[in-house]
């Protein structure tokens, strides 16, 4: 599918209602969703018959277009909903009407996840857009770390520019990715969301990075 033609069709993504502040939740913006899902697709696993787990998937921008390109996708969340919402969208921006998309969703604290959990939800690629930790310090890495023990090929995920040295020693020394590579800097328009944010419109640099599973013989 074209670039434009994705990002077409998660404009139709409806966002949150009402946004909780505790859980940093911001909907995936659609140039940065279609964006990650079209080089995911196009450069790396690509999404025809690939399992997905997507972890923290909110409304399911990120989930739903992955089904969309022919993925096999868990959406996890622990916001009810929020889950409302992206069943919603399950419906609303499934372009074939013959066919239904192949994801579910289950409510679940992705920071809680157990390790015997972690197995069971094994899956070829795992995708993300954490909170970034402005209101909980450490949160975006222990997304990443869950994400660790359970993708088998790669996790992809958004994290601030201004992290990126700390991310990538992180994630090669600590949580034993095998690469870390950031695809590509891009803007995170960010609406005014809640009461405290001062400005109509804030552009966060954030990096989209591709973390490689080391595979275990």
């Amino acid at each position: 599918m074209k670039l434009k033609d994705l990002q077409s069709l998660l404009e139709d993504c409806k966002p949150f209602e009402d946004p909780k502040v505790e859980l940093e939740q911001y909907t995936t913006r659609p140039h940065i969703a279609s964006h990650i899902l079209h080089a995911i697709d196009n450069s790396y696993e690509g999404f025809v018959g690939t399992t997905v787990v997507d972890l923290g998937c909110g409304c399911g921008a990120l989930g739903v277009g992955a089904a969309i390109l022919g993925a096999h996708v868990l959406g996890i969340d622990i916001d009810e909903d929020a889950l409302a919402i992206a069943q919603e969208n399950r419906e609303e921006m499934n372009p074939w009407e013959d066919e239904a998309l192949s994801i579910d969703f289950v409510r679940a604290n992705v920071l809680e996840l157990s390790p015997g959990m972690r197995d069971r939800l094994k899956a070829d690629v795992v995708i993300t857009n954490p909170p970034f930790g402005t209101r909980a310090k450490g949160v975006d890495m222990e997304f990443l770390r869950v994400a660790s023990g359970i993708a088998t090929s790669a996790v992809y995920s958004l994290h601030k520019t201004s992290t990126r040295s700390y991310i990538q020693r992180h994630a090669l020394k600590t949580l034993g990715f095998k690469k870390a590579q950031v695809v590509a800097e891009l803007r995170y328009d960010l609406p005014k969301t809640y009461k405290f944010h001062k400005k109509a419109c804030t552009d966060i640099a954030v990096d989209f990075w591709r973390f490689e599973v080391l595979s275990k013989q």
